[in-house]
């Protein structure tokens, strides 16, 4: 079943990478007491994915601290070392929480995973985006086929 709007995040654990190395970070440690600007995508240095939707994200940054969101956060079903390889190949800094799903377990929770073994890609995450107040789900956008509209930075900056 696919979380909603209204619905409480499930209990997960992303692996970060600090500057002791991989640490885990639990959907209850990130959400608590905060507004989050979540996005999930389908893979690290996939097309789409490095050229607009985390430089989006990247870019608008201020916009979004300047609207009362406390961290923005990119999740993708990959593994801690390739997400901290990612976020220094675009630049994210302290911008964007590159967050690893390496096994899935929140994206397949929160009901949006999808196929790509056609592609090669195995089990991954959809695309989408979400804004998270104190563990509860505020807006929910989830996009269709291979488009990107509804997840982007800008779209989600309109709805806060």
């Amino acid at each position: 079943m696919t979380i909603k709007v209204g619905d409480k995040v499930p209990s997960a654990t992303f692996m970060t990478f600090g500057p002791d190395g991989p640490a885990p970070l639990s959907t209850d440690d990130l959400f608590k007491g905060k507004t989050v600007a979540l996005f999930a995508l389908p893979g690290a240095f996939t097309p789409t994915c490095s050229a607009k939707h985390v430089p989006g994200f990247k870019a608008h940054a201020a916009e979004f601290r300047a609207k009362g969101v406390d961290a923005i956060a990119c999740v993708s079903v990959n593994d801690v070392f390739v997400m901290k390889a990612w976020g220094e190949d675009q630049g994210v800094g302290s911008d964007v929480l590159m967050l690893a799903d390496g096994n899935g377990d929140f994206t397949r929770a929160v009901g949006l995973e999808m196929d790509g073994s056609k592609f090669g890609m195995g089990k991954r995450s959809q695309r989408y985006s979400m804004v998270v107040k104190e563990g509860v789900v505020k807006e929910l956008n989830v996009e269709q086929g291979g488009e990107f509209k509804v997840s982007s930075a800008e779209y989600m900056l309109a709805q806060i």
